[in-house]
């Protein structure tokens, strides 16, 4: 269910395309439907159809895991009137299970033992005793513990109110049985609303048992109603994401200042500090370690390099590379496209983007390495760069092997600095550089004895 508007979000943006951990809040849902091998997915839309059911192209296409289908809920009318929507896409032989798009934490293995209680043939409620209960509905049990009902808290007694075990949203129901009962709601209720848990009372009058799975894990049944309830999930989901990296041996600092948004895989021995941001996917090798107030994005880092604090790597659609044993940063940025080889090392405010450098090349200080080609051993020095764009298109520089580029000079592509050379600093260089050879081209440094620097006129 993703029709909502979610007005107390204070946003033009529909409720369920909120980001959670980097992706929609209906994103986790429809992830957690994969999950769980459902051969479909019926999304029930209203407030921002067009946005909502956009957002759900990654789920199409030809790697799709099942086939989508969208159903339009105008007006909103109740979670009964919702459902009602998706009957005339529902196949009789199948279970159905109703997830809410703004309940983005609920795990597949508690999905999983809901559905084995349905069994096929049972109404199965996915249940949370709760010690505020306010606001939730309740379930109503006879004496012997087999529940009767789901009372909504507004309609609920004063006896009813007192009970602390709630339903979550969530349940599990054969859909031939689930169309008979959508067929008797009704908005005989104090919101004028069709309910959804009035299938409940229908299935006891029907003789079909209604089960229960009740959980004690409030954050897999926590909906999103306003940017506090997301900004509360959201450390939720990072503290779920940091415990589970901790347990597999990755050493974090604080867990409490760390955030993955996207899909983070580490091996062994793997440290870092406060106030790292991964996004896309991020692979980090065997005793990496990675300094305090980094962003991450779509790289691979391999083994034992060390990425120093305040460093961002984004790799956007072409990734990064971090060879074994390569230092970056502090204050280093790798642009899409950048390949570091082994023990390189891309110092303080130096720039990489679409661009190899081979094996112990060095960049160490305030350089831009932009659409080149650097050969093992390079050093290229403080306040150089590629000149690799010339108004239209982009051009390639190649530099050797054991190249040595002095500090401040520019390198205008196409050009290729043969093996073993030397730039002098300064240097602007247009051509070819032979191997072996030192290239210096720059004006010639020329001394005024005795000049005198221009004073300001006297004030009138």
């Amino acid at each position: 269910m993703a029709a909502g508007k979610g007005t107390r979000m204070k946003s033009p943006l529909p409720k369920v395309l909120h980001p959670l951990a980097g992706r929609p809040l209906l994103g986790h849902v429809m992830d957690t439907a994969q999950a769980l091998q459902a051969r479909r997915a019926v999304v029930v839309t209203g407030h921002g159809a067009m946005e909502v059911e956009a957002a759900c192209s990654a789920y199409t296409g030809a790697t799709a895991q099942f086939s989508i289908s969208y159903v339009r809920q105008e007006p909103q009318l109740g979670t009964g009137h919702a459902v009602q929507q998706a009957v005339p896409v529902l196949a009789d032989d199948g279970v159905v299970l109703i997830l809410s798009g703004d309940v983005p934490l609920t795990q597949p293995a508690t999905l999983l033992h809901l559905l084995a209680a349905c069994a096929g043939t049972h109404l199965a409620l996915l249940t949370l005793e709760m010690g505020n209960p306010s606001g939730y509905g309740r379930i109503v049990r006879r004496a012997d513990g087999v529940v009767q009902a789901i009372v909504e808290h507004k309609d609920a007694s004063a006896a009813q109110l007192a009970i602390t075990e709630i339903y979550s949203g969530i349940m599990a129901v054969p859909a031939a049985q689930l169309k008979r009962w959508l067929a008797r709601l009704d908005n005989k209720n104090a919101q004028g609303e069709y309910y959804l848990t009035d299938i409940v009372k229908f299935a006891v009058a029907d003789g079909v048992a209604v089960v229960a799975h009740k959980i004690n894990d409030a954050v897999q049944v926590a909906g999103v109603n306003s940017p506090v309830q997301l900004a509360e999930l959201e450390r939720a989901f990072q503290l779920r994401e940091a415990h589970r990296l901790m347990e597999d041996g990755v050493r974090l600092a604080d867990p409490a200042r760390f955030d993955v948004r996207g899909d983070l895989f580490c091996a062994h021995g793997v440290s870092i500090d406060v106030n790292c941001v991964f996004e896309g996917q991020v692979n980090l090798g065997e005793g990496v370690s990675i300094g305090a107030n980094c962003v991450i994005a779509n790289a691979i880092i391999e083994a034992g390099a060390v990425i120093h604090p305040f460093t961002h790597i984004d790799g956007e659609a072409l990734g990064v590379t971090v060879g074994a044993g390569a230092l970056v940063g502090p204050f280093a940025r790798l642009r899409p496209g950048a390949r570091l080889g082994a023990e390189v090392h891309i110092g303080n405010f130096v720039e990489v983007k679409n661009a190899t450098l081979a094996k112990g090349a060095k960049a160490n200080h305030l350089a831009y390495l932009g659409d080149a080609t650097v050969g093992e051993r390079v050093n290229f020095g403080a306040g150089s760069i590629t000149a690799n764009y010339d108004g239209a298109n982009k051009h390639r520089t190649t530099i050797e092997a054991d190249v040595h580029v002095g500090s401040n000079c520019v390198l205008v592509a196409p050009i290729t600095l043969g093996a073993g050379g030397t730039v002098g600093g300064g240097s602007t260089l247009t051509k070819d550089t032979p191997a072996g050879a030192l290239s210096v081209a720059r004006g010639r440094q020329v001394s005024i004895a005795n000049w005198s620097r221009p004073q300001k006129a006297p004030k009138a």
